[in-house]
């Protein structure tokens, strides 16, 4: 037997020739590589089945989000299906999970697992008598993301401090991502169970913020997806925030193609 240090959702964990810890993923019996991050899809499938079985304990003011976790069908290599169901009522999804078409009955084809190519961690840290040092802040949260979560340093597209708000951009297309590298997806959901205290990690209790050796307190952790193709959602579905966030992502790429008009000219 064996510890799995990246992923504590395990079991029938065999100690290899190679002195590698291998391990089947609860609810899909799925190995799994303890030496690297465990996919998305997995966790989830894992979380829930540790839910349905009683062993999981919940807080006291738990209560569930219908539309972020959910039993979720997963390939064998880890990755979501591209149709996802909850009995008759299916939706679409892209590289992590997140449902990007509106629900329909089980009729419902989706045709590709689009990926999802841009991930923004929007945070925003506890009142303060003075802002932080935001070069102490961005080496903190780059050194955080490419030893605790071994994502190569090239997808970490910026770390922008505007106090009381940090925003981290990961950048990952499918053309730039070779077999090895961690996906931005998996990263980003081992860091908000992180900075939520539901470390994912063996024997963890979280992520401990501290800049120049001071304690930060996170107050509110949000996770946006933008998309190689634009979701399929109707007007009738959106929230007036998620409307204004993909207005803002179109018109952000609509100002770059102008850009890049304009200096061919």
């Amino acid at each position: 037997a064996c510890v799995c240090e990246k992923n504590k959702r395990v079991t029938n964990c065999r100690l290899q020739q190679n002195g590698q810890c291998q391990c089947q993923a609860i609810g899909s019996g799925v190995t799994v590589d303890c030496n690297t991050l465990t996919s998305k899809c997995l966790l989830m499938k894992a979380e829930v089945m540790g839910s349905k079985s009683g062993r999981r304990e919940k807080p006291k003011d738990a209560f569930e989000d219908t539309d972020g976790l959910y039993d979720p069908e997963c390939e064998n290599s880890g990755a979501f299906k591209a149709k996802q169901c909850n009995g008759t009522t299916c939706w679409c999804v892209n590289t992590a999970g997140v449902r990007r078409t509106d629900k329909h009955d089980a009729d419902l084809k989706c045709n590709q697992l689009v990926r999802t190519m841009w991930i923004i961690i929007e945070m925003k840290h506890a009142e303060r008598d003075a802002p932080l040092n935001a070069e102490s802040l961005k080496k903190f949260f780059t050194d955080t993301i490419t030893s605790r979560y071994q994502l190569n340093g090239r997808f970490i597209a910026s770390v922008l401090y505007e106090n009381p708000y940090i925003t981290i951009d990961l950048k990952q297309n499918a053309s730039h991502k070779v077999p090895g590298d961690v996906d931005i997806a998996d990263v980003a959901y081992y860091f908000e169970k992180d900075v939520k205290g539901q470390s994912i990690f063996h024997n963890d209790a979280g992520l401990n913020v501290s800049i120049d050796n001071e304690p930060v307190k996170l107050e509110k952790t949000v996770v946006y997806y933008v998309d190689e193709i634009a979701p399929e959602f109707s007007m009738k579905s959106l929230t007036p925030g998620l409307i204004a966030v993909i207005v803002v992502v179109v018109i952000a790429i609509v100002a770059a193609v102008v850009v890049l008009v304009s200096s061919n000219k």
